[in-house]
């Protein structure tokens, strides 16, 4: 893997590596682990959406501590071919038979976009998955066609956070995203997990050896934390979007929940909240296996045209509000990943020195 070192000024030396190179290094990787090549290539654009659109937490810092060892471990079939369990038209049940994420939630998707072609609205559920990275990457196969995109995932067994008032664990984070076309603009991408955080941020951080911001971890008597070692150690908590109870946590538990329904409970998946997490402490516990996809793809019913132009108008108007500081621009989700996008792909997408030397280690054709 070639590359060219950046060090913007005030921050750590970066590694700047054509989109194409990445795509292909990670496809290799995967093809290396026995996925046909098609879907390894599908697989590597999931995983390089991360780094593309500045998500690095969710890049090719995973390949090595996520995706690769599930292969060594046993716990993905390279050469899965997901089941239709049950086709209602629109709706359609996916075995994945413990497929790729990265790759699965792509078809799943495809087939959703097929759907919603022929009847307005495709639904696929899909259980006996593996992690699919950004789930913004997926929702945004719909747009491309001109529909709006919903992918939710569950965490399958895995247990990170602690319901309110629990001692144990007993949800994942349980990301979901939206993603809509806007005319002339960046796409609307919503891609969120439930918790102020993903637990990928964290220990992002936990790497570089940097604090986090209050608000990300808590001991259990509240009390913020900004070690982001104390996640792992298990002296501090992640906390639900909204923070404390008397600031809206509830919140992001009732939407950790709904999550667990639509793309867990739903699909027949495995599930956080069980009677086998109550031994659990607080800290992450399980392992994510069985997850549960809903992915969903929605035709306008209006003219194409006529869909389009009020998509314009409507985040046209958000991109001309006055702002407070002219110097800072109203923008909406998905608008400042598009704009990073594009710098990456005319510059090099950035990487950590660091994790550009580990990528080169895995000596996939690396130069």
């Amino acid at each position: 893997m070639t590359g060219t070192a950046t060090p913007p000024a005030g921050t750590a030396e970066r590694v700047r590596v054509p989109y194409d190179e990445l795509v292909d290094f990670a496809a290799a990787a995967f093809a290396d682990r026995g996925v046909p090549a098609g879907r390894a290539r599908v697989a590597a654009e999931a995983l390089c959406h991360g780094d593309l659109h500045g998500f690095s937490s969710h890049g090719l810092t995973n390949l090595s501590r996520l995706y690769l060892p599930l292969f060594d471990d046993g716990r993905v079939e390279p050469d899965a071919e997901p089941e239709v369990v049950a086709d209602r038209g629109a709706a359609v049940l996916l075995d994945g038979h413990r497929g790729l994420g990265l790759w699965l939630a792509r078809e799943a998707m495809d087939l959703a976009v097929e759907r919603a072609a022929r009847y307005g609205v495709g639904l696929v559920s899909v259980r006996a998955g593996t992690h699919f990275g950004c789930a913004g990457h997926h929702a945004l196969q719909a747009v491309r066609h001109g529909m709006v995109g919903v992918v939710a995932s569950n965490c399958g067994g895995q247990r990170i956070i602690r319901p309110p008032g629990a001692v144990p664990a007993m949800l994942g984070t349980n990301p979901f995203s939206v993603a809509a076309p806007a005319g002339r603009h960046h796409p609307y991408v919503l891609d969120m997990s439930t918790t102020v955080v993903p637990t990928g941020k964290i220990r992002q951080a936990a790497r570089a050896g940097r604090p986090i911001p209050e608000g990300w971890l808590a001991t259990a008597d509240g009390t913020p934390v900004t070690d982001p070692n104390a996640l792992d150690a298990g002296t501090a908590y992640l906390q639900w979007l909204g923070g404390r109870p008397e600031t809206g946590a509830y919140k992001g538990y009732g939407l950790a929940l709904m999550v667990e329904v639509l793309a867990g409970l739903l699909p027949g998946a495995g599930l956080g909240p069980a009677p086998a997490a109550y031994a659990g402490t607080g800290s992450p516990s399980g392992r994510d296996d069985d997850i549960g996809f809903l992915v969903l793809a929605l035709s306008p019913a209006t003219p194409a045209g006529e869909f389009g132009r009020a998509a314009d108008g409507m985040f046209g108007a958000l991109l001309g509000a006055p702002a407070v500081d002219p110097g800072s621009p109203v923008r909406y989700p998905g608008w400042p990943e598009a704009e990073h996008a594009e710098r990456a792909l005319a510059d090099g997408v950035p990487l950590a020195a660091a994790l550009h030397a580990e990528l080169v280690g895995l000596g996939l054709g690396a130069g």
